[in-house]
């Protein structure tokens, strides 16, 4: 800054300098190129301030401490203005009480910086240097008030700098203002080429927001209502009537918080600090009484703790556990304290309240967390998002399914523009689309980020978020695994992505695209990324639409002396035998892959067999092989043996579950098990049958039952316990099918579920008849009593299902509802494919042979999966036998 100033650094630039952000708002922004903001004090520099600015070590100790001891007085140090006025203060405390009655609160602070200014004033000004704080105040309340007054006029304005007609509106000499340097200090700008104009403003905005409480708390104690008519017009609409003091405060907390910008968050502190009885008589000579404030304190307290308005910032909240603090009441601190003592946590749900008192105490903490997890924290939506800031002090910051949107990312982006130790950010299946991507890269450029893995999965993102990542891994940047998976980027967003990959500042080392809709257009793109000198390690295109000629793109990544690829997943890609050959092509070159998945092909006996002569390869160093779901019988165990056989050096892991190997198949791979010469080490089969070599979701067909005991009364079940039916209005259920009561049964919701679940890969169909239906999977820990949503399917965060009407779909999970267009088949009969370890539920309308894809939902599953219907009058819903 000082060689800015002496013009040795940057001579030739036109620098503007201030420490007023209300005065840089009025540069007229076409006049501005670059904006630098320099930042205020860090803890260390906290503390390195106190120990240079007092020469008595011992005293700078005590202070340290003290300042430290209080949350709020530690983290105003952060103002190098707030550590001028707390020395200032406390050296006086310790001259003149040993510090026994130092100010732990900010209203404190202030108003003893007042005493203390008021009393140099005096001294300056006049001889004689009164004692007596309270006829000091008295005598200069007539100037400390208009002074006041001018504070709240323009705060409530935004105005933060004042013109002489400024204060001769508030009634204050001009040279008056001068003298009381202390408060309000003179400076100079120039108004045109001929003349100069005077403009004044306080040392620092927040003594303007001090002086400003103040003068509403003088308003309310003088009983002029007239002036609090913007705080208390919803509550208080007879101006001429007794104003009770809780109205006031109830109607500053709303006023503070419809602000905009947050810019009464600090006068609001004031102002419920000074209604304290105990501040109230510091001001006694300013205020000509004392108020009984405790039974309105109380209601406030209660009415802040209550609040739980959604449209307000985690740091907005914090400010309302600041002001619990300025009044003195420590209730949720020591809740919080409990909480964090006791690993099981409190009983019951955690308030927004508490939350936001918890994100406060682990920031003042000052320890650096291993992990935070929201979902593990048993609160509401809006909890969670109070819970935001304690990304500032974790390594690992897991948001994911928190309901979150844009709006967060401007939270996560500001606290990477600060120093913090994050490393980790998962921020998956959040509605962030590409406006949270692009207010989250303005953190992720900082270079105080140093963030190596990003996690975006599910959050809505198309290419447009493609752009504005590969822009940001052209940067130098520690960025080194990125999750975009189930996003709608397409081979455009993949375009846009590998610039960002051949880019030397990439340090990318993993990149995970699974379900993006992709297809060989995006293969093509990432083989000419691998052909460059990427540092790319994993490579994750689970469920795309490549088919075999994406493939054999790929394959000439692969094959790049350049590639250091070591794991690739193209499970569910459409693949067939013709893509074995481009894949063993690539496995006899000198590549460095050693994990390659291939679940969910096509490739029969005939790809096994084109796969193993890459296999063999003296150059192919796989120690990883997913061939699950493949259609293989021991034919194709045949080749595997013999691959082993010529190359027995490097594979370790064999997965060939979900087929039909025989037992001839598992004999071979077994003997190379047991083959000291062979590093196989693991060989999975598990799963296994003629049935697996069906094609399609098919070969997972399992049988279902319909359980009674949680079928609601009105529904009837027929057919041995595999068709559900509620019958018309008119026709009610016969008395004989009217079920026991059952802790199991759903009492109020016309639901029943299976009996059988499952947590492996399973399929099934259902058809439908009548005017509607709705095909459901959810966990046994589902509501079953009662109408509320936490029992009806679709509705809540434990099942998902499909609304079928008509010829017209939609899929629901937590009350979130995805439109599905409507096949051209117009079929009744529903497919559902469940892959529990990867996290999908699959439908499909099913038509003879051919299965549409109508919808996959994307989850982490935490229990056993049961299917269930959810009946409307005058419908049906059959399990179906898949033959």
């Amino acid at each position: 800054m000082t060689s800015l100033i002496q013009g040795t650094l940057l001579p030739s630039a036109l620098i503007w300098i201030t420490s007023r952000p209300a005065a840089a708002s009025q540069i007229p922004s076409q006049c501005i190129n670059q904006v630098t903001e320099v930042r205020g004090f860090s803890d260390p520099q906290k503390e390195e301030y106190f120990r240079k600015r007092i020469i008595n070590q011992n005293q700078a100790n005590r202070i340290i401490s003290h300042i430290k001891a209080s949350r709020s007085l530690h983290i105003m140090c952060h103002m190098p203005v707030f550590c001028w006025i707390s020395a200032t203060v406390l050296l006086q405390i310790l001259k003149e009480a040993d510090g026994k009655k130092a100010p732990k609160t900010l209203t404190e602070m202030f108003i003893h910086f007042l005493l203390i200014q008021t009393t140099r004033k005096n001294q300056k000004y006049q001889e004689e240097n009164y004692k007596d704080r309270q006829r000091l105040l008295d005598s200069h309340k007539d100037v400390i008030l208009k002074l006041a007054e001018l504070a709240f006029k323009h705060l409530e304005n935004g105005n933060l700098m004042f013109y002489e007609e400024d204060l001769r509106e508030c009634g204050i000499d001009v040279s008056e203002a001068s003298v009381y340097s202390g408060m309000c200090t003179e400076i100079f700008r120039e108004e045109c080429v001929f003349h100069h104009n005077k403009v004044y403003c306080f040392v620092h905005l927040s003594i303007q927001e001090f002086l400003a409480a103040m003068f509403v708390f003088h308003s309310y104690m003088s009983e002029h209502f007239e002036r609090l008519k913007s705080f208390t017009s919803k509550r208080h609409k007879d101006l001429q009537a007794p104003l009770p003091l809780h109205f006031l405060l109830k109607g500053a907390v709303d006023k503070a918080l419809d602000s905009n910008n947050g810019h009464l968050d600090l006068f609001l502190r004031f102002l419920v600090g000074i209604s304290l009885e105990s501040n109230q008589a510091l001001l006694q000579g300013l205020l000509s009484k004392t108020h009984s404030s405790s039974k309105s304190i109380k209601k406030t307290c209660q009415y802040i703790k209550d609040l739980n308005r959604k449209d307000l910032s985690p740091e907005r909240c914090i400010n309302l556990f600041h002001c619990l603090f300025e009044m003195n009441d420590h209730s949720l601190y020591k809740k919080v304290q409990t909480y964090m003592k006791n690993s099981d946590g409190v009983s019951g749900a955690l308030s927004p309240a508490l939350c936001s008192a918890l994100a406060h105490m682990l920031l003042m903490s000052e320890e650096v967390l291993d992990e935070c997890d929201l979902t593990k924290y048993n609160t509401s939506e809006e909890g969670r998002r109070r819970l935001i800031p304690v990304v500032r002090c974790c390594r690992k910051a897991r948001l994911k399914g928190c309901k979150l949107t844009h709006e967060s990312c401007k939270v996560v982006a500001s606290f990477l523009q600060l120093a913090n130790p994050l490393l980790e950010l998962d921020l998956s299946n959040n509605d962030l689309r590409d406006s949270g991507v692009q207010l989250l890269s303005k953190g992720l450029s900082s270079p105080h980020c140093k963030l190596q893995t990003l996690r975006l999965k599910g959050c809505k993102l198309t290419h447009e978020s493609c752009k504005v990542v590969a822009s940001f891994l052209q940067l130098a940047n520690p960025l080194l695994e990125l999750d975009l998976s189930n996003n709608d980027l397409r081979d455009s967003g993949v375009q846009l992505l590998s610039k960002g990959l051949s880019s030397p500042h990439c340090k990318l080392q993993t990149l995970r695209l699974a379900d993006c809709k992709l297809t060989e257009e995006s293969c093509k793109a990432v083989a000419s990324a691998l052909q460059s000198s990427v540092s790319l390690t994993e490579l994750d295109l689970t469920n795309s639409e490549m088919k075999d000629s994406g493939v054999q793109l790929l394959s000439a990544g692969l094959s790049s002396p350049h590639c250091k690829l070591q794991t690739l997943r193209l499970a569910d890609c459409k693949l067939t035998e013709e893509s074995c050959k481009a894949v063993a092509s690539a496995l006899q070159s000198s590549v460095s892959l050693t994990e390659l998945d291939l679940t969910n092909s096509e490739m029969k006996d005939s790809g096994v067999q084109l796969l193993s002569a890459g296999l063999s390869s003296p150059h192919c160093k796989l120690q990883t092989l997913r061939l699950c779901c493949c259609l293989i019988t021991h034919e194709g165990c045949s080749f595997l043996a013999s691959a082993l056989k010529s190359n027995p050096s490097y594979l370790k892991q064999l997965d060939l579950s979900y087929n039909h190997p025989g037992d001839s198949g598992v004999r071979e791979l077994t003997d190379r098990l047991n083959d000291p010469n062979c590093k196989l080490e693991t060989f999975r089969y598990d799963h296994g049958g003629e049935f697996r070599l069906k094609p399609g979701p098919r070969k997972y067909a399992c049988e279902f039952t319909l359980d009674p005991n949680t079928a609601n009364r009105d529904l009837s079940l027929s057919e041995g316990n595999r068709k559900v039916t509620r019958e018309t209005h008119e026709t009610p259920v016969s008395e004989e099918q009217h079920h026991p009561d059952d802790p199991e049964r759903f009492d109020y919701w016309d639901q029943v579920l299976c009996r059988e679940d499952q947590s492996g890969r399973c399929y099934w169909e259902a058809e439908w008849s009548g005017g509607r239906a709705d095909i459901a999977v959810a966990y046994k820990s589902i509501k079953r009593k009662g109408a509320s949503a936490d029992g009806l399917f679709g509705q809540n965060d434990k099942s998902w299902h499909l609304k079928c009407s008509g010829n017209s779909y939609s899929a629901w999970h937590n009350n979130k509802k995805t439109a599905i267009p409507a096949p051209s088949s117009g079929s009744s009969r529903v497919g559902v494919y469940l892959d529990w370890p990867a996290g999908t539920l699959s439908f499909y309308s099913v038509s003879s042979d051919t299965l549409t894809h109508l919808h996959t939902f994307h989850s982490t599953f935490t229990e056993p999966l049961y299917p269930g219907f959810y009946v409307y009058f005058g419908s049906s819903v059959s399990l179906c036998q898949i033959t």
